[in-house]
């Protein structure tokens, strides 16, 4: 189901794209893994990039990092294709992926040595001011640090190449809460401190709430929603009835006249409910039938509401 409104609401200036997927595909022999994937991260943002573990989100970041190649469609970045000039393109990302692979024999102190002749725009003194900042021992080897302390690292190292575009690969998973926390509020400082652009890929709703300035959902390889948080929430909507009072096929009357579709049903906590999707709005305030009420849904409700009836 594609219902949803995609980009920015009228009105709103139109601001540069950093990086634009149009009706891109990836298949591997019979498998196809993206579909018509589309989406639109524009400069300075903080963009969150949802989706099931499995929903094609790390192979669209492989493909911007020209890692993987492309069966269809077009990718830009900076206005270029993906294509073209990979070398300089990558010079003006910072990249944090889903798992680290470092040399376990250096240190960080080793390893900001190696790499800061590879980016014309690295500075010393923000790697080490991160690396203070997150408490990494800079003499210790890598290979003694924990998953969570070679993600804050690799964070570290791509921020310290000034980057235009921040591209992060599900970058807490694995992380206790404390460690979540300082992870991301680096991340929306950096973004705002500096106007760096940020796609920020994961499962973990609660993680692109907090910072998040538009998402885009990913289901099945292709885009189901594009757009702001608030305009997502405000056409999907639960409604509840205690499962003693529940006839089946009872729904709110009113609804049948208001232009809307029922998401999805079921049952929990005693009560069975109903989502309905507003194409066209907010949802309104109908005279519900006897016992049924409105109840709040946080991110994450309406998150798996779109995915379960998107595929």
């Amino acid at each position: 189901m594609n219902h949803y409104n995609r980009g920015a609401a009228s009105g709103q200036s139109v601001v540069e794209p950093v990086i634009t997927f149009d009706n891109v595909g990836k298949r591997y022999g019979s498998l196809q893994v993206l579909s018509s994937l589309s989406l639109q991260v524009r400069r300075g943002e903080v963009y969150g990039f949802l989706g099931r573990n499995g929903a094609g989100k790390s192979t669209a970041i492989k493909m911007i990092m020209g890692i993987t190649s492309l069966s269809s469609g077009s990718i830009e970045i900076f206005g270029q294709s993906v294509n073209s000039n990979v070398v300089k393109t990558r010079q003006r990302i910072g990249y944090v992926a889903q798992e680290q692979h470092f040399y376990q024999w250096m240190s960080p102190k080793q390893l900001g040595k190696f790499v800061r002749g590879l980016y014309p725009r690295w500075s010393q003194s923000v790697y080490q001011q991160l690396t203070d900042l997150f408490e990494l021992p800079f003499t210790r080897k890598i290979g003694h640090f924990s998953g969570g302390m070679k993600a804050k690292l690799a964070l570290c190292m791509a921020v310290a190449t000034s980057p235009e575009c921040l591209i992060l690969d599900e970058p807490t998973a694995g992380m206790d809460p404390v460690a979540r926390r300082e992870f991301l509020d680096l991340v929306s400082k950096e973004a705002r401190r500096a106007d760096t652009t940020v796609f920020f890929s994961t499962h973990l709703i609660d993680d692109i709430e907090a910072i998040a300035d538009r998402i885009g959902i990913i289901e099945s390889g292709k885009t189901v929603y594009e757009g702001g948080l608030n305009a997502l929430s405000n056409h999907i909507a639960t409604y509840s009835i205690d499962e003693s009072l529940y006839q089946r096929g009872m729904v709110p009357g009113s609804f049948m006249h208001s232009g809307v579709w029922l998401l999805q049903e079921g049952s929990r906590r005693g009560r069975f409910y109903q989502v309905f999707e507003f194409p066209n709005g907010a949802p309104p305030s109908p005279q519900l039938d006897v016992g049924w009420k409105e109840d709040p849904m946080t991110l994450e409700d309406v998150f798996v509401a779109v995915v379960a009836t998107a595929s």
